[in-house]
């Protein structure tokens, strides 16, 4: 089966008002919430966009769904591998930006040591931290949505060392377009908590 993610925006004035301990629960409830519309057998799956809950807690909270990833963590595991495998080759001031965007989200980094979460968001007690592959709050989706916009105007310029030294005919995000396009998906989640103030939350099921 493999690990799954859903990456949703939060409003942080609402997670905050529940004690850290609670904060997780507080989230999860409102997502498995029969009222949000979201677990209809015909609830529509719209890649690349916004699915929006309905019921009580629906203004706080909401879903991006990514495109051709099927829900599964693979396709930006294997980005952070692309990534690692052509970095080298990129302008360094570019290969700067993309390793704090990449490593803020969903790559180890080169040492193996990038965290995802920021202290505080939820309790770091891990007996109630299962599934939680990303928590930000809004001061570090700020700034991650920033190093995305000055890495935007540049994606092409990454195509060349892509092709010459990531390119696979094999596994997941084995083409440019593949890698841009999951790269604009993490751009729009990030453009949509900065504007709104939000934090942005990954969990695995």
């Amino acid at each position: 089966m493999g690990l799954d993610i859903t990456v949703m925006i939060a409003d942080w004035s609402w997670l905050e008002k529940a004690p850290s301990r609670k904060r997780l629960e507080r989230l999860r409830d409102a997502w498995y919430a029969d009222e949000t519309g979201l677990w209809d057998y015909d609830a529509p799956a719209v890649e690349g966009d916004w699915v929006w809950p309905q019921g009580r807690d629906g203004a706080f909270f909401a879903v991006y769904e990514f495109r051709h990833t099927c829900g599964s963590f693979k396709a930006h595991f294997w980005a952070g591998e692309r990534w690692e495998a052509f970095r080298d080759h990129v302008d360094p001031p570019l290969r700067a930006e993309l390793d704090a965007l990449l490593m803020g989200l969903i790559w180890n980094g080169p040492d193996a040591e990038a965290e995802h979460t920021d202290p505080g968001f939820f309790s770091d007690d891990p007996s109630i931290f299962y599934g939680v592959l990303l928590a930000r709050s809004p001061d570090t989706v700020r700034q991650l949505a920033a190093a995305w916009e000055r890495i935007r105007p540049r994606l092409n310029e990454m195509r060349g060392p892509f092709v010459e030294h990531a390119a696979s005919h094999r596994g997941w995000v084995g083409t440019f377009d593949a890698f841009t396009h999951l790269l604009e998906d993490w751009g729009r989640v990030l453009n949509e908590a900065a504007r709104r103030g939000w934090g942005v939350v990954g969990l695995s099921e």
